[in-house]
């Protein structure tokens, strides 16, 4: 499933390839939504947004497009009127002059008032949304101390989209690694540094694989490794699905451990067993 950096990062796409041209034609899978095709067609998109793993597309007026990717869910651009060679089923298509924007295979669509937004079901249910620009690392800090949380088990915890929005299975192992915690404890186990670590990693992580394209890996350590020929699987991230690779840092084996029927990353050397 495609975390937060990748839903910003198509959110931007679609921005920059259907906003305020007219749409010259519209469709929609979904019976529910078909009435929408004519109502929509002639009029614009004035913005596409993230909010979390959720995409909100705006039209001109007060019609707002609600879609999330869920697992196999996914948004392709091509020229306009040109359709990608996919087997996925398409959803949404939305056509301008210049561009054409296609949803394959998502789930949940709905289409919103303005107004409905911040009490949909999911979105009001959001923590803060870590690459949004009014996003602080004082907010997110703000999570990690808060009692609230503070009897959640930190692997859980991370994947829960009401603690921090946008964060999903790599980028929870990468945290963790970044932070030099272990991965096993409740949060009130962790020191008032260990959660300052935590919080900025969960930033810097976040901004750093949006800014990227999905690597969370130091700079130095990507451009020494493709100087040596390494493949993006290597060089992409610290510890995640590099189990039994030597770690980065220390050159420790990386292990994987399986927690609520998904996996995590860890090297035992870097991230200390006992905090």
């Amino acid at each position: 499933m495609p975390e937060g950096p990748e839903i910003w990062r198509t959110a931007d796409l679609l921005t920059e390839s259907l906003k305020n041209d007219t749409i010259t034609d519209l469709y929609f899978a979904f019976d529910e939504l078909k009435d929408y095709e004519s109502k929509l067609k002639g009029k614009s998109v004035k913005n596409v947004k993230a909010r979390g793993k959720a995409i909100l597309t705006y039209f001109e007026g007060d019609t707002v497009m609600y879609s999330h990717n869920q697992l196999y869910g996914k948004w392709m651009v091509s020229e306009a009127g040109e359709e990608p060679d996919t087997n996925r089923s398409l959803r949404v298509a939305i056509h301008n002059g210049k561009k054409s924007a296609y949803l394959y295979s998502a789930s949940q669509i709905e289409i919103l008032g303005k107004q409905e937004i911040s009490e949909h079901s999911y979105i009001k249910k959001l923590g803060p949304d870590v690459l949004h620009p009014e996003t602080t690392y004082e907010d997110i800090l703000a999570q990690y101390t808060s009692d609230e949380f503070k009897n959640r088990k930190l692997t859980t915890l991370l994947l829960d989209q009401g603690f921090v929005s946008g964060i999903g299975n790599y980028l929870r192992s990468e945290i963790m690694f970044y932070a030099k915690v272990a991965p096993h404890q409740k949060l009130r186990a962790y020191s008032d540094e260990e959660k300052k670590a935590l919080a900025k990693a969960t930033v810097k992580l976040s901004v750093r694989s949006y800014e990227t394209g999905g690597i969370t890996n130091d700079p130095s350590i990507v451009e020494a490794l493709k100087r040596e020929g390494a493949k993006r699987s290597e060089f992409r991230h610290f510890v995640y699905k590099r189990t039994d690779d030597r770690c980065h840092k220390c050159g420790r084996i990386i292990e994987e451990e399986k927690t609520s029927g998904r996996k995590i990353y860890y090297c035992p050397n870097c991230q200390l067993e006992e905090s």
